[in-house]
């Protein structure tokens, strides 16, 4: 099944090891195939991956673009671990990407990682909340 891709003005994809930039104008592609598409709106850089979950994203991004995505793993699951001992309640979220991770299916590793992020973004703005109180005595 071909995958439809509409692209803004100057918006760039990644196709495989290659970056795709359009031109001046939208575009609409079809493309065929089997190597990875990662859309500009969902690519991490370094820069960007500032939290815990993001560089989880970041790793799950790198296996799903890479030849040899076990490669990745070791630091996958490190970075887990350390997550999973922060905030056990992540346990479900992780749980999906695992078994997506497991399973060869890397694109939807990747948008459960999602999930992840948001709902580390919850406990960040309530533990950030939190810290704002004061209990006097």
């Amino acid at each position: 099944m071909a995958l439809k891709v509409e692209l803004k003005a100057g918006e760039k994809f990644i196709l495989g090891d290659s970056v795709i930039t359009n031109d001046d104008q939208r575009t609409r592609l079809t493309i065929e195939g089997e190597a990875p598409i990662l859309r500009e709106k969902d690519v991490m850089t370094m820069e960007a991956a500032d939290t815990p979950c993001k560089k989880i994203y970041l790793v799950v991004q790198l296996m799903y673009l890479s030849r040899d995505p076990l490669k990745h793993h070791e630091m996958y699951f490190d970075m887990v671990r350390d997550v999973l001992e922060a905030a056990p309640s992540t346990r479900p979220y992780i749980a999906e990407v695992n078994n997506h991770i497991l399973t060869g299916s890397l694109y939807k590793a990747l948008k459960a990682t999602k999930g992840l992020i948001e709902y580390e973004g919850t406990l960040l703005d309530h533990a950030s909340r939190s810290s704002g109180l004061r209990v006097d005595g």
